[in-house]
């Protein structure tokens, strides 16, 4: 039997991809630029992970991170074209999860 090798690329794309809150941290961005506070809200995540995984998405060169200086400073974050180029990923991924994954309401906890 012939054994499959995963290619390294993909093996870090998920790696990547598969780190707590990173795709949702991703996700939000699609809907364009925001503000710390605003990305933390609207997924529900401590303000010391959504520092690193944004820290580690703008090391990636997925995410921008534009300082205003203000006072008090404004910082935005946004998705980079690198970063745009996941959006038919993670919405192929939001497909999936509606046809396949139950709802929080459903008895069953199980996929099909």
């Amino acid at each position: 039997m012939k054994q499959s090798t995963i290619c390294p690329k993909f093996e870090k794309a998920i790696s990547l991809l598969s780190q707590r809150w990173m795709g949702l941290v991703i996700y939000q961005l699609l809907l364009g630029t925001q503000r710390f506070r605003e990305i933390q809200s609207a997924i529900g995540i401590s303000g010391k992970v959504l520092s690193d995984r944004l820290k580690d998405l703008e090391s990636q060169g997925i995410v921008k991170r534009e300082v205003f200086p203000k006072t008090p400073v404004i910082i935005e974050y946004s998705l980079t074209e690198k970063g745009y180029a996941m959006e038919p990923v993670l919405k192929e991924i939001e497909n999936w999860s509606q046809l396949w994954v139950p709802s929080e309401d459903d008895s069953s906890s199980e996929l099909n």
